[in-house]
């Protein structure tokens, strides 16, 4: 087993029994596991992170709850899939060693989550580069439970390609019918 489906088990054991987990206990009683793309090494993207962005600027970043978090730009990443020029801007937090990636793309609202999904990114090495992998991304937890605060991609990374890599859209089991025998 890789060391992704691993990762991907053991968040399938917290989602289904640990008291944190973001579905609710309706939900839990009938979770089978969450559903992802097949793994796809063309869209692990290692590019140079352009720092050359204002990062004194604030991100202020909407949620889903109406509120607000805020950010700053650590750059901007461009890249191609399909044959197609694409480019991400990762933000940074006080809070975060890890860089933030919230984007929207030609899956959002089909196959992924339509609000957007996420990706934590590793500070660029000694070289400026930095990998991201859009097999790790990832729902917000507002997917599968509007009482969670998630925030919204920005603009800026609402991207007109499709990334068929990482987590599926959460289609929770149809509910019995109340009609039946």
């Amino acid at each position: 087993m890789s060391e992704r489906d691993e990762f991907r088990r053991d968040k399938d054991e917290f989602f289904r029994h640990h008291p944190q987990s973001p579905l609710t206990p309706e939900q839990r009683a009938t979770f089978e596991g969450l559903s992802y793309f097949p793994e796809d090494p063309t869209i692990v993207i290692r590019a140079p992170l352009d720092a050359d962005v204002d990062r004194d600027e604030p991100i202020v970043m909407q949620t889903s709850t109406g509120g607000t978090q805020e950010y700053r730009r650590a750059g901007i990443v461009r890249f191609q899939i399909d044959g197609q020029a694409a480019q991400v801007t990762l933000y940074a937090s006080p809070e975060q060693h890890e860089l933030f990636l919230p984007f929207r793309d030609a899956t959002s609202g089909r196959d992924t989550y339509g609000a957007g999904r996420y990706l934590e990114v590793e500070p660029p090495d000694a070289a400026g580069t930095v990998e991201v992998d859009f097999n790790d991304a990832y729902n917000p937890y507002c997917a599968y439970n509007e009482a969670w605060s998630c925030p919204i991609p920005p603009g800026e990374n609402w991207l007109s390609v499709p990334i068929r890599a990482g987590e599926k859209a959460f289609a929770p089991p149809a509910a019995e019918g109340s009609g039946s025998d």
